[in-house]
């Protein structure tokens, strides 16, 4: 279903950051040519050797490479037909809603030129927080298409709202997206004509 298409995997650094690994896989599954880039922080919770090896593509990280050349943000973001970013910390929705561009990762996202698609995950107390509920507001006034985290056991041993929707519901998310993209592009063509 998603053959040909380039999606761009943002990460955070968050313990759902594990999920990634099996959002890769099913987004490979079925056809996308996916690239990963992390936020420096989330090489704490999984390595870029495992995604680099589940994506087909080296994992980026930091706008330059040890050979002087760099990771273009621009190129990124002309190159994606959606980008999504799982999970989504506070801190990089803060950065994003903000323009702080001091990462590769809010770099990227504010080049995309293509639909944007957030997954949110973090403790209860931080989600329901006036700030981030106001941020994921201001995301959504961006465009940006956010999947709400739902209620369940989080890191923390509590329960409630804040742990990242299942990688299945997402890759399920892009799928609908791009397909429904693909039909309007498709009748939008026809139009012309």
């Amino acid at each position: 279903m998603l053959k040909g298409k380039k999606i761009i995997l943002g990460i955070t650094a968050g313990i759902a950051a594990y999920k990634s690994a099996l959002i890769i896989r099913l987004l490979r599954k079925e056809g996308a040519e996916i690239r990963v880039i992390m936020t420096p922080m989330a090489k704490e919770f999984v390595t870029p050797v495992t995604l680099s090896a589940l994506s087909g593509n080296p994992v980026l990280i930091d706008f330059f490479t040890g050979d002087g050349s760099w990771n273009s943000h621009i190129d990124l973001g002309r190159w994606a037909d959606i980008m999504l970013v799982a999970p989504l910390t506070a801190c990089t929705m803060g950065k994003m809603v903000n323009g702080i561009a001091d990462n590769l990762l809010v770099a990227a996202y504010l080049s995309m030129r293509c639909p944007v698609v957030l997954a949110p995950a973090m403790d209860m107390d931080m989600y329901n927080h006036p700030a981030t509920r106001k941020n994921m507001e201001i995301l959504k006034s961006y465009g940006n298409i956010i999947i709400e985290p739902v209620l369940g056991e989080l890191a923390s041993g509590l329960y409630g709202i804040g742990r990242m929707e299942e990688p299945e519901i997402i890759v399920k998310v892009i799928i609908d997206l791009l397909s429904d993209r693909k039909t309007k592009s498709a009748k939008n063509k026809r139009i012309d004509r």
